[in-house]
């Protein structure tokens, strides 16, 4: 008796999702634009603001080179680079250092973020970073302080009974 209702139960479930608008998208036509602006960490009140962990934004306005997002980066995926001053003009990093990312190391942890005593890294929606060389996945600290473009065309809605759908 428990096989049918097992049985019984598993077909019902699956009636059920037939009927049910899938989340899949066609993903070179279709990008999903996610709610919410990324992950940034507050060290003022020490917690983490929730978001997507995606591509990093630097704010040279606020970056002093203290180096801690390098130290704490467990991927060695940020190097500290100096760039000459005629470049970059900042006085609160007078040695300035600046942090390089490459983005074929980052595990997208966030560590560099928490780290950051300034909140000056913060990590945006981006997710899309592919790419057919390595040398193009190494950003510099002026790449890094370029806000990517906004390249979602599909919102995700979130329904009490449908759950997360996209429409």
């Amino acid at each position: 008796m428990g096989f049918f209702k097992a049985f019984l139960d598993s077909v019902s479930s699956a009636v059920k999702h037939l009927f049910i608008k899938r989340m899949t998208l066609r993903y070179p036509e279709q990008k999903l634009d996610l709610p919410g602006d990324g992950f940034k960490y507050d060290p003022k009140a020490g917690v983490g603001i929730a978001g997507n962990k995606g591509r990093h934004i630097l704010y040279l306005d606020k970056c002093t080179g203290c180096q801690l997002c390098a130290i704490a980066c467990d991927g060695v995926a940020i190097a500290i680079e100096m760039v000459e001053k005629e470049s970059i003009k900042y006085p609160q990093n007078k040695k300035s250092l600046w942090p390089q990312i490459d983005f074929g190391r980052c595990v997208f942890c966030a560590l560099c973020v928490d780290a950051c005593p300034f909140d000056a890294l913060y990590m945006t929606n981006e997710y899309e970073l592919s790419s057919y060389d390595r040398k193009s996945l190494l950003f510099t600290p002026e790449q890094l302080a370029v806000p990517p473009p906004q390249r979602g065309n599909v919102t995700l809605k979130i329904d009490e009974k449908k759950g997360a759908y996209h429409g």
